[in-house]
């Protein structure tokens, strides 16, 4: 037991460890190099000193389940989209039959708004007002709560095989600026299977490119689901496949017709991935949902449900090691859950315009391509466009409904050290109704982040 606490005790000085060899390009396997340490798990455990000068240092990188332990958390540190590096210090027992490790980063955004203000922390054109007042011209704001604290753990087991235990946390759950914790994903995976709450099935977390706005572009998809989801790779990991059963959640527009009732079928995401590449890191995908969306139609006294569906097509290229592509375009009917411009937005479904006693599923679609550009192993450019369209169906439920979006970026990071990065981003967003009515946004990001 005194080994433990001695071990633990050293992690305050680990965490500020950084390692040399670093390349900035947005997918990392653990780009610093993370230090075990062995816990002793019993009274017998003993080490012996290799060297007669050694230190207690010396012991803990001499073991053999360093390496064991080091390899385990690289492999489960995913890349894409707002992905944690590996954590700088793991922590294993002396075989390395079970390991953890802590780690997250801490992040500052500032940003400038000119022209118009947008209603959200993030550039979501969807928000963008269509009145212009005094209140909403210029602004200037500074936020942390996308700073992130996660735990990883790891069993290597004989029944089971490796079973990975995630969960992170930040501090978006409440009104802004109040810093309330907020669960992002907390899973257990084993044997292909994912059971907890984790990225939807739907969003390819590599088809997105890095930006300093914390939602992305705005025809991407990334949200969080409760989920079962299978996986699995074949043809030596250039073929893989998934399907998931995740948790609903509905936004219709119920006028005075219709009523929200509790969901009753899952949303049921798939898709097939073609990878290649010498470590499989360019790629291709094709994903589906298909979702059973349930209410109450008051004029007809009974239950309704409609049938959304959405594919997908998507991918992340490496044309050399100085040029790396982005893609993605959806379209579907009541996919709002699954277009970050849409979330929220109350169009998965309306009241017919021409009988508003009966209900439709409201056609969309979106686009989002984008290029980064490697000038140095720490210094990359990126850019790109993004737009999100709601078409007529059976007329239109209202001239001031929302028709389409628009975001296009361009952004700077540069890594100081192999955990530590500034970046500056500028961003466009403009809003267009059915009924002709424009409106647009500048804003301008810093970023100062640091990842332990």
């Amino acid at each position: 037991m005194k080994k433990v606490l001695l071990t633990i005790g050293a992690m305050a000085a680990v965490l500020s460890a950084t390692a040399q060899n670093h390349r900035i390009q947005r997918h990392h396997h653990g780009d610093a190099e993370p230090t075990v340490y062995i816990i002793s798990v019993s009274e017998s455990d003993t080490y012996s000193c290799p060297t007669q000068n050694c230190n207690q240092q010396d012991m803990v990188m001499k073991n053999a389940a360093v390496k064991s332990a080091i390899e385990d958390h690289k492999n489960a540190t995913r890349d894409g989209f707002q992905q944690a590096l590996t954590p700088s210090a793991i922590f294993a027992d002396k075989r390395n039959t079970f390991s953890f490790a802590i780690g997250g980063d801490v992040a500052l955004r500032a940003a400038y708004s000119f022209d118009r203000i947008v209603d959200n922390i993030d550039m979501v054109p969807y928000n963008i007002p269509m009145t212009l007042t005094p209140a909403d011209d210029q602004e200037i704001r500074m936020d942390a709560s996308t700073s992130r604290i996660f735990i990883r753990g790891i069993a290597n087991t004989k029944k089971l095989g490796q079973v990975h235990i995630f969960m992170d946390v930040d501090f978006r759950g409440g009104a802004m600026g109040s810093y309330t914790p907020r669960i992002r994903s907390g899973y257990a995976q084993m044997l292909g299977f994912t059971i907890g709450r984790d990225v939807s099935t739907f969003c390819d977390l590599t088809a997105a490119p890095t930006t300093i706005d914390f939602q992305g572009p705005n025809a991407y998809n990334f949200r969080f689901a409760t989920m079962i989801r299978y996986e699995h790779s074949f043809v030596d990991n250039h073929l893989k496949v998934g399907a998931a059963a995740e948790m609903p959640s509905v936004s219709g527009t119920y006028g005075e017709t219709l009523m929200a009732i509790p969901q009753r079928v899952p949303d049921f995401p798939v898709y097939l991935q073609y990878s290649w590449g010498e470590n499989r890191d360019s790629h291709i995908r094709a994903s589906a949902v298909f979702r059973d969306m349930y209410l109450y139609n008051k004029a007809r006294s009974s239950e309704d449900d409609l049938f959304g569906w959405g594919v997908q097509f998507s991918g992340n290229i490496h044309i050399t090691k100085y040029l790396e592509l982005f893609m993605n375009g959806v379209y579907g009917e009541g996919v709002t859950r699954y277009i970050n411009d849409l979330m929220g937005s109350g169009l998965d479904f309306t009241p017919r315009p021409n009988d508003p006693t009966r209900v439709q599923a409201t056609p969309m679609y979106g686009w989002q391509a984008a290029a980064q550009i490697n000038i140095l192993p720490n210094l990359f450019v990126s850019g790109g466009y993004s737009t999100v369209s709601v078409l007529k169906k059976n007329g239109t439920y209202s001239d001031s409904m929302y028709k389409q979006g628009q975001y296009i970026f361009g952004n700077v990071f540069w890594n100081l050290t192999p955990r530590f990065v500034l970046a500056a981003e500028y961003l466009y967003g403009s809003r267009k109704n059915i009924d002709g009515a424009k409106a647009h946004s500048n804003r301008i990001n810093i970023l100062a982040k640091y990842s332990f």
